[in-house]
């Protein structure tokens, strides 16, 4: 993670590696090509050139990302300045500003000093000084971010050292403020990304926990770990079950945050899936899809990437944390098809398909999230291959049983560029999974409404606490990346939307 700081300073005069500009795109305009930001036309005046026909020499013209890259043969005291497309004028906003300053740390020279204009001129009449500077410092910061743990050569990796945000002199107390909250969610979501790309070998449920209990106390958060012993007196059956074909027990973990100065508004409980990782067990998965499923705990990473952020953005709910973690493995002690499981609470449940066990685990940690008598109950799973059929890789689904609740969500996830879609939870659809063996079967008809069937089930025990569910199956892991500031694997998403939340509830308390 790099090092972020605030100037005032003429870019002319800042010792750097890489010095960052930005334009927006000109085709719309009567003149075409690139229309150059304030901060643009400042180093244009130092270089002496004319910097608008420099790009339209490189076919530069301000699309969102692309990166124009301009020698200063020392006009500059940086080497190298970077112009960065944030698209059409009319369309520019934080979000565009995030994923800019991300691929401007993706273009950046290796160990480099990257220094950012902040372009409040570019961005909408009335953008906060400190909202900006807070994109800047989350799509710089995730931009650098790389998963280097198990590499011993990584020259194919952004390696920014330190990103230097530029405002003007007014502007810089609340650019104090946005950097202070963008470097807090910056870690917050590495952390998560950190997690999602371990190993799966070496993040079996005994040592997630463990590792989760460590970053936990480290955050000022109190720690409960329910060991194998523990979910069987609590009567946890779906975390059990779906562990017990493992060698590596399964563990409930329990995080509470409680804020210094409490306000009145009560308590959230966080519930995220943590499945290590996911062979479908009995029901198993071909061996090509196996190939990302050390990321099926992405929801129980969310969730502790978000925990972590609470008291230093002074979040003042009492907030609740539960990891539910198993790995879904075949053996001889392993559920079978048919099996029968009685979740905490007494709720028995047919097992039809091993390979739908994040909604077992779930289904227990709900149970228990209702009886800390929360406000809401929101949770996050990589939950079914239908999600990412419906929505792809880049959008979560989110359904739930309290309108209020979802639109805070929606708001929340707009605010930080992390896309969500509502979807429904039709009653008539929960007829499916009705058991003819016990209460619930744990699947509906294959190929019908997976995503919908799979929240129905989880809604089974929500009681009449206020709930949303959403599904990042898609957007959790990334293949590709996005050229901005998703590096391939772990995306980290949502840890941003769950504490966007939280502050928004925080706000309005």
């Amino acid at each position: 993670m790099p090092e972020f700081a605030t100037s005032t300073a003429p870019l002319a005069e800042l010792q750097a590696d890489v010095v960052a500009v930005f334009a927006t795109s000109g085709r719309s305009n009567s003149g075409g090509g690139p229309v150059l930001g304030d901060a643009a036309a400042q180093a244009a005046a130092a270089l002496g050139v004319d910097l608008a026909q420099e790009l339209a020499a490189i076919r530069f013209e301000g699309k969102l990302g692309s990166v124009g890259r301009v020698p200063t043969r020392g006009a500059l005291r940086a080497p190298l300045l970077l112009v960065v497309g944030l698209d059409v004028a009319a369309r520019v906003d934080l979000e565009r500003l995030r994923k800019g300053a991300g691929a401007a740390a993706r273009n950046a020279t290796r160990g480099a000093t990257l220094v950012i204009a902040v372009p409040l001129d570019l961005l909408p009449d009335g953008t906060d000084a400190a909202d900006a500077v807070q994109a800047v410092v989350e799509g710089a910061g995730l931009g650098a971010y790389a998963y280097t743990t198990y590499r011993t050569k990584s020259p194919d990796v952004p390696s920014v050292e330190r990103v230097v945000a530029v405002v003007g002199d007014d502007q810089l107390p609340a650019a104090e403020r946005g950097l202070a909250a963008g470097r807090v969610l910056v870690r917050a979501t590495a952390l998560t990304r950190d997690l999602v790309n371990t190993p799966p070998g070496a993040k079996r449920p005994p040592a997630l926990a463990d590792r989760a209990a460590e970053l936990a106390r480290e955050a000022g958060l109190e720690v409960r770990v329910l060991d194998e012993t523990a979910l069987a007196d609590g009567g946890f059956g779906g975390i059990l079950g779906v562990g017990q074909g493992s060698s590596a027990p399964p563990r409930l973990v329990e995080l509470t945050y409680t804020p210094t100065a409490p306000d009145a508004a009560g308590h959230v409980v966080l519930v995220g899936k943590g499945i290590t990782f996911d062979t479908g067990g009995i029901s198993l998965k071909p061996s090509t899809s196996m190939a990302t499923m050390k990321s099926d705990m992405g929801g129980a990473g969310a969730v502790l990437g978000a925990m972590t952020a609470l008291r230093d953005l002074g979040v003042t709910h009492k907030v609740t944390g539960l990891l539910a973690l198993a790995e879904n493995m075949p053996s001889g002690t392993a559920i079978r098809v048919s099996d029968v499981l009685t979740h905490r609470g007494g709720t028995t449940v047919e097992v039809m398909n091993t390979d739908a066990e994040g909604r077992l685990v779930l289904a227990d940690a709900l149970v228990y999230a209702t009886e800390l008598d929360p406000d809401a109950i929101v949770d996050l799973a990589t939950l079914t291959g239908a999600q990412v059929v419906a929505l792809g890789n880049r959008i979560a689904g989110l359904m739930g049983s309290d309108d209020g609740l979802l639109a805070e969500l929606e708001a929340a996830a707009a605010a930080t560029g992390e896309r969500v879609w509502r979807l429904p939870l039709p009653e008539d659809y929960a007829e499916q999974l009705r058991s003819e063996v016990a209460d619930l079967k744990n699947i509906g008809r294959p190929g019908q409404a997976g995503t919908l069937i799979a929240g129905l089930y989880l809604k089974e025990f929500t009681g009449e606490v206020p709930w949303a569910h959403l599904d990042i199956a898609g957007p959790a892991f990334t293949e590709d990346g996005d050229g901005y500031y998703l590096a391939k694997g772990g995306t980290g998403v949502m840890v941003r939307t769950l504490v966007r939340f939280l502050q928004q509830r925080s706000a309005a308390a």
